[in-house]
């Protein structure tokens, strides 16, 4: 799993019935250097290109998710999804000691 913030949300005009109920949720991945340094990256920049990630538990605009990618994503799915990335949690608070 890995955590990125939430920028933005995704209007679709179709949908699979797979992915009715969630939504869609444009991400900003957080870094290794957000954590060793101790500092947050200005709001929409990232070392990594944001993603796309599909969300059944509610995240919004400014929180920090933990999301899967890949393969496992489809795990949660009755039947085999197209589905990249999902959010696996909303995340309240991290904590780090960073390396010195």
């Amino acid at each position: 799993m890995r955590l990125g913030k939430v920028i933005g949300r995704v209007t679709l005009s179709q949908a699979i019935p797979s992915f009715e109920g969630g939504r869609w949720l444009v991400v900003n991945p957080y870094t290794g250097d957000r954590y060793q340094n101790g500092t947050t990256p200005p709001d929409g920049l990232s070392a990594e290109p944001s993603l796309v990630v599909f969300d059944a538990l509610g995240g919004d605009v400014g929180q920090t998710i933990g999301f899967i990618e890949g393969r496992e994503a489809a795990t949660p799915f009755p039947e085999p999804t197209p589905v990249d990335a999902i959010c696996a949690a909303l995340v309240d608070t991290v904590y780090h000691d960073p390396m010195k």
